[in-house]
């Protein structure tokens, strides 16, 4: 349904796929054609081919450029007849097809020239300059089609600085960069656009992005929200709880806070809205589950793969410090939208029109194959996030073609109208999978020229700046790279966000630690940035999964995600915990039993500090409420503050005997608020 404040819901989505174009029928089949190609490509990586990993990123960026030039217009909704004729939305504009073969030809120069490119290693000719500076060119231009303009402005501008760098004032000014240096930096080398992240992007989020396509074409979005309709539906506010479920289960396969929003939400916004959620309330619920999705293990959001190749650890490492904080956040995000019900008088949905629990599940338990075979690649036979995906993609296709020769024989079709179906299936889902992963390569690419930047001189410079404002202070660090991570996320995808932040700021959250006199460990400095980034999709006043919402429930969109915002508060307050209580990332927690009591007292801290935000626990709050369940939140997340304030030495694990305090803080808050209510039943 469109809104009538923003775009519809349809137009983000298309937008987010990469659909926006309505081309001819044989531009159709180019574009599918190279979307296929590239799919079968990198199937082939970790079975067939084996390929230097410089020729893998540069064959990767190929397609992604090839892929958005053909895909995407030059402009999205162009006006002007000037506009209309240089960027048609019917057809692929010749200079469009120029610029795709420009891209291939280009992004494998690294290939075709390998011998010579290493021969004159850092003496780069005047070709390798001129081609040098196309592929920066190209690769920003596609990357403004295809995530919007901000990350190409700021990787122009971070660019154009290192050439000015000595004509600046004093405290930001260091040695410039010469065209030379720039262009072998940045272009011909895998310190810039063919570095780390779009190596990552190329060997493991490809395969993760593949199977959450194929997953979603088999069915598994729907099958998720109406087994989480199923459980939680009659419930008080039910279809807000179903909401938060079914958009953490496709924000584990999916990876974009958007996607989900267009996807889920348009089952469960309307469903949340016909049992009494005001319009901007039911679409901000969507926007926090939405947007939490990505920090949802196994899979995650595009980034978290990276932030293994930063710390250098194996991705299950990173999965082990998100398990916490992913699933207190979830948790706490359903107790607000049972206290949002308790606030309006919400009941659930009537048992009568709820679909029955046990054949929802058994329905569709084929979708849970695949997601339990990569928990158990992962976890239990510890293979690599590669591999472990790559098998779980072979065997999706597997159940695909289960699902649709059961389906045939069930209607009494043909078995070759069952194989006819799966092959279809497939096909789409192995062009969905390369179509959603133009935005991701190319915001790895992209912000590999910001990183390249960094390397050569600005990224010490910017660390000097950082440093005197914050003047030895870790928390005053914290914030400025908190509030830097969200203003650069309301323009930037989660995955550019992170790898410009984390270059940028996270080694030195780690020194500045380490000054203060504790250590920061190099994992929580990176999941810190991470998590600011990924809120930064429902920060007002860009926030676009907020803006989504808000076309599919007919809100206004600041409104939305203001309200969005004031959800994902309880998330936002555990990266500052975990930075200064190390146990919530489970860094050198060993024992289950202990394990499992962290993810308790965590859980606790994340509700009662929901309770302060919404000002809301068995009824509604007043100020020592609130004051005594903020502080009871905060102590449940780090009781080493009580210990510290009374300068009582313990050691880590006797540190947990004074949650005992804020225990008693929530049991003070609940008598009292008891006592009101008999007061004013009495009252009444």
């Amino acid at each position: 349904m469109a809104s009538k404040f923003e775009k519809s819901a349809e137009d983000f989505l298309k937008e987010e796929s990469g659909e926006l174009r309505e081309v001819r029928p044989f531009e159709k089949y180019i574009i599918n054609f190279v979307a296929l190609s590239w799919t079968i490509f990198q199937m082939l990586l970790p079975s067939v081919l084996a390929l230097n990993s410089t020729y893998i990123r540069s064959i990767h960026l190929a397609f992604a450029l090839a892929l958005a030039y053909l895909s995407l217009p030059m402009f999205k909704y162009p006006k002007t007849s000037f506009g209309k004729a240089i960027s048609p939305m019917n057809k692929i504009a010749i200079h469009d097809y120029i610029f795709a073969i420009a891209g291939i030809v280009c992004a494998t120069y690294l290939i075709w020239d390998w011998e010579g490119l290493s021969i004159r290693a850092g003496i780069p000719i005047q070709r390798d300059i001129v081609i040098g500076l196309l592929i920066i060119a190209l690769t920003l231009e596609a990357t403004r089609r295809s995530i919007g303009t901000p990350l190409a402005i700021i990787a122009t501008v971070f660019s154009l600085y290192g050439f000015f760098a000595e004509n600046m004032p004093d405290l930001i000014a260091f040695k410039s960069v010469s065209l030379t240096k720039y262009i072998n930096q940045i272009a011909l080398s895998t310190e810039g656009i063919f570095g780390i992240p779009i190596g990552v992007s190329a060997n493991i989020v490809f395969l993760f992005v593949l199977m959450g396509a194929m997953l979603d074409k088999a069915g598994a979005g729907r099958y998720f929200i109406d087994l989480a309709v199923s459980l939680l539906g009659g419930f008080r506010g039910g279809p807000a709880k179903a909401a938060v479920i079914a958009s953490g289960l496709s924000g584990m396969v999916s990876g974009s806070s958007i996607a989900n929003v267009v996807t889920t939400g348009t089952f469960t916004i309307p469903l949340m809205k016909s049992v009494g959620y005001p319009p901007e309330k039911a679409a901000a619920v969507e926007v926090a589950a939405s947007t939490n999705g990505q920090l949802m293990p196994p899979i995650m959001g595009a980034a978290a793969f990276i932030i293994a190749e930063y710390v250098n650890v194996p991705y299950i490492q990173v999965v082990k410090a998100a398990i916490i904080p992913a699933f207190t956040s979830y948790l706490a995000l359903l107790y607000i939208t049972h206290l949002e019900a308790c606030k309006l008088g919400i009941e659930g949905i009537p048992k009568s029109k709820l679909p029955n629990f046990t054949k929802t599940l058994l329905s569709g338990v084929h979708y849970l194959i695949p997601i339990v075979w990569l928990l158990t690649e992962l976890v239990v036979l510890r293979h690599t996030p590669q591999m472990a995906a790559y098998r779980t993609v072979l065997l999706l296709i597997l159940v695909i073609f289960y699902q649709e020769i059961k389906n045939a024989l069930k209607n009494k079709s043909s078995f070759s109208e069952g194989i006819k179906n799966s092959i279809k299936l497939t096909f789409d889902g192995f062009v969905t999978g390369a179509k959603s992963m133009v935005g991701v390569a190319l915001a790895t690419a992209a912000a590999g020229v910001v990183v390249g930047m960094v390397s050569l001189g600005i990224g010490g410079m910017i660390n000097e700046i950082v440093d005197t404002i914050a003047n030895g202070n870790i928390y005053i660090l914290l914030f400025i790279t908190a509030c830097a991570s969200l203003l650069l996320g309301m323009g930037l995808p989660t995955t550019a966000n992170y790898i410009v932040m984390a270059s940028l700021t996270a080694p030195l959250i780690v020194k500045l630690g380490t000054a203060y006199g504790f250590i920061v460990p190099l994992m929580a400095a990176h999941m810190f940035v991470f998590f600011f980034g990924i809120l930064a999709d429902d920060t007002p006043p860009v926030g676009l999964a907020a803006y989504a919402a808000s076309a599919i429930a007919d809100s206004p969109p600041i409104k939305t995600g203001v309200q969005g915002f004031m959800y994902d508060i309880r998330t936002a307050i555990i990266p500052f915990m975990f930075i200064f209580n190390h146990d919530l990332i489970l860094d050198g927690v060993t024992s289950w039993t202990f394990g499992i009591f962290i993810f308790i007292i965590a859980t606790c801290g994340a509700m009662f500090f929901a309770s302060a935000v919404q000002g809301w626990f068995v009824t509604k709050n007043n100020i020592f409420d609130t004051i005594l369940l903020l502080a009871a939140g905060i102590f449940f997340y780090r009781p080493a503050i009580i210990s510290n304030f009374f300068h009582i030495n313990t050691d880590e694990a006797h540190k947990y005997y004074f949650v005992i305090v804020p225990a008693i803080l929530v049991a003070i808050v609940y008598i009292m608020q008891k006592m009101r209510t008999k007061k004013q039943m009495a009252t009444a």
